[in-house]
């Protein structure tokens, strides 16, 4: 039996369906109140009758900080794909997000020594690299470096990270994926809400550059990598570096919408979230741009995908063609509703 947590987000729904694929058995953690009907319709993208596999998922409830719960969860599993994880730029959330991907990621580890898990793949991110500024490019020997530059994610990610290499020094059979930004269909209202904002109308672009890379590249490299002999490493996942304005032109594009065309200066762009914070103070409601959005998008983040390359002979799918499929999809679900 294979668990999946995170199993409702981008990234857990597409590793959920292509493991469903595959005849595999799988078991989801999800949280009580958590709605399971997005993964349907991510099945419902590849799927003219999704129902029938759908239904092959054994959902259970549970909470990274619940031991018991998780305890329960890992019954009978000898697999672990562990892409849970609390997602916020809000400064309200992050005590939460800390210890939900710090202390939820030592739960997840501490149990798999109990339950003699065969293997545990743990998805991180690219934010816990160090940025390598003198020679341009980011690889898996770039080490994280404690900086004013790093968000609350990328901390909490980081912390979770160690975890696992914690368990490796124990003993545990674990691999790390640090995936670069993923861009996948579904989700409109949360992690692929760029596309709905560039729909809108979207003027703006920072001047940064990030890498990208599509959610199905990054659930093939997962499943590979769990099938594989390989133990103790990370690996980046990453298609393309891409400005923001390139990827803002490309989603506009096949949107058919303008693309933007005011470039936001990082001065600015810092003068914006201070006066975005006052605004949420005094109104009570959440900022639409934090501190940490305002770092990120004003950054030169260039990564390499050497490594997955050789150990896997993957390919990627252009960032490009990403986005072509992303948006068509995107414009069919708006004819629908």
């Amino acid at each position: 039996m294979i668990l999946v947590t995170g199993g409702t987000g981008l990234l857990g729904s597409h590793l959920l369906f292509e493991l469903i694929r595959l005849g595999k058995p799988v078991r989801a953690l999800k949280r009580e109140r958590s709605n399971t009907s997005m993964v349907h319709k991510i099945f419902s993208y590849y799927l003219s009758d999704p129902d029938e596999s759908f239904q092959k998922i054994e959902w259970v409830d549970g909470d990274l900080l619940d031991f018991t719960a998780l305890e329960d969860a890992l019954d009978g599993v000898s697999e672990i794909y562990h892409c849970g994880a609390m997602v916020s730029f809000h400064p309200k959330d992050h005590p939460l997000m800390l210890k939900v991907n710090i202390d939820g990621t030592a739960n997840l580890v501490n149990l798999s020594f109990e339950k003699k898990i065969r293997k545990f793949l743990y998805v991180s991110s690219v934010a816990t690299l160090g940025r390598n500024h003198s020679a341009g490019f980011t690889d898996e020997e770039t080490y994280w470096k404690t900086s004013i530059k790093n968000t609350a994610y990328s901390i909490s990610k980081y912390g979770g990270e160690r975890e696992v290499w914690r368990g490796m020094e124990e003993g545990l059979n674990a691999v790390i994926v640090n995936p670069s930004v993923i861009l996948g269909p579904g989700f409109w209202d949360g992690t692929s809400g760029l596309f709905k904002l560039l729909y809108k109308g979207l003027k703006y672009y920072p001047k940064g550059v990030n890498g990208y890379v599509d959610v199905k590249d990054v659930v093939k490299s997962m499943i590979l990598l769990m099938d594989s002999n390989i133990f103790n490493e990370r690996f980046i996942i990453n298609s393309e570096n891409i400005s923001y304005r390139q990827l803002f032109t490309w989603i506009a594009e096949y949107l058919r919408k303008p693309a933007p065309s005011i470039y936001v200066s990082p001065v600015l762009s810092q003068l914006a979230w201070r006066i975005e914070a006052a605004r949420s103070f005094i109104t009570r409601s959440r900022p639409e741009l934090t501190k940490d959005m305002a770092i990120t998008t004003s950054q030169r983040y260039l990564y390499k995908n050497d490594k997955i390359r050789k150990a896997l002979g993957v390919g990627f799918i252009p960032v490009e063609q990403s986005i072509k499929d992303t948006c068509r999809i995107f414009l069919e679900d708006r004819q629908k509703n």
